[in-house]
């Protein structure tokens, strides 16, 4: 997969009162206690008294009331009076908003590029033709062989790719020194038969290997965003080994943006292995069918 290094792009302020906000909830859990305090009301369905988390906690009545008040304050805690006592439980929407809160302070929220804008004029990228089958098969094996790429232990048939991957988002390269040979491709793959998801798709890019660092795998995943954007696909996946940096660096090139870490995933060849999960977003399009 090809390397690269990547531009910074344009800074982004974030809004004088977005940033108040934050930083009084993130100010609120820097004291570990409340830290604890948080996860166990969280993790306990229906909530919990007071005098039950005090126990739970191994403080003081009056330290657990203290942390409580602290975050109820600022919303992570909904407080209930029963009787003498006092039940407590979960915001539900700090669920959502939190983890929303530290992807806005890190960019994650902020516009993504649409793909990369260095592609080498040396290389040129076309349609899959029924020609190129078995180079397109030799170049996934050679993928296979890195032990990185993918869990496939064997290649695919023809048959079983071709009845896969979506038409209209096929793609080859070519390289001028090379005319007529192929030396990467990428492809899309439905990721359900769920009309609500007949816009999304998982990704596939393969460069071959006396190819790789030299800017096919740019070219193909320029034409594939490009392509998806026209045609409406809302949102693109993959999932990538968490040794494959020059991959993961790839895509987020193209816009793609790291979901999270699927940890010991699958096995493959008696090791167990994470995948980043990651996914590129057209936010201009949503899905009328959901």
């Amino acid at each position: 997969m090809a390397s690269m290094t990547i531009a910074p792009s344009s800074a982004q302020v974030l809004p004088d009162a977005e940033a108040a906000t934050y930083a009084e909830w993130f100010a609120c859990l820097s004291e570990p206690t409340r830290v604890r305090l948080l996860h166990t009301v969280a993790t306990t369905p229906g909530g919990i008294s007071v005098g039950a988390l005090t126990g739970m906690l191994g403080i003081s009545q009056s330290t657990c009331s203290h942390h409580v008040r602290k975050l109820a304050d600022v919303g992570f805690l909904l407080l209930h009076k029963e009787g003498t006592s006092t039940r407590v439980t979960v915001n539900q929407s700090c669920c959502v908003g939190l983890p929303h809160a530290a992807d806005a302070v890190m960019g994650l929220l902020a516009p993504r590029p649409c793909c990369p804008e260095d592609v080498p004029t040396d290389v040129t990228v076309r349609t899959l033709e029924p020609g190129d089958w078995a180079t397109v098969r030799r170049i996934y094996a050679e993928g296979i062989a890195t032990g990185v790429a993918t869990f496939e232990t064997t290649v695919p048939p023809r048959a079983s790719l071709d009845a896969k991957w979506l038409p209209g988002h096929r793609w080859v390269a070519e390289v001028s020194d090379k005319p007529g040979e192929v030396v990467g491709w990428t492809a899309l793959s439905p990721t359900s038969t769920r009309e609500c998801y007949s816009g999304v798709a998982e990704s596939s890019i393969y460069v071959a290997e006396g190819h790789r660092g030299r800017g096919v795998g740019k070219a193909l995943i320029r034409q594939q965003v490009i392509a998806a954007d026209e045609a409406r696909l809302w949102t693109l996946q993959t999932a990538i080994f968490t040794e494959n940096r020059a991959s993961i660096a790839l895509h987020h090139a193209a816009g793609y943006r790291t979901v999270g870490i699927r940890e010991r995933i699958a096995e493959l060849n008696g090791h167990w292995y994470d995948t980043v999960l990651i996914e590129r977003r057209a936010d201009s399009v949503t899905n009328p069918a959901c």
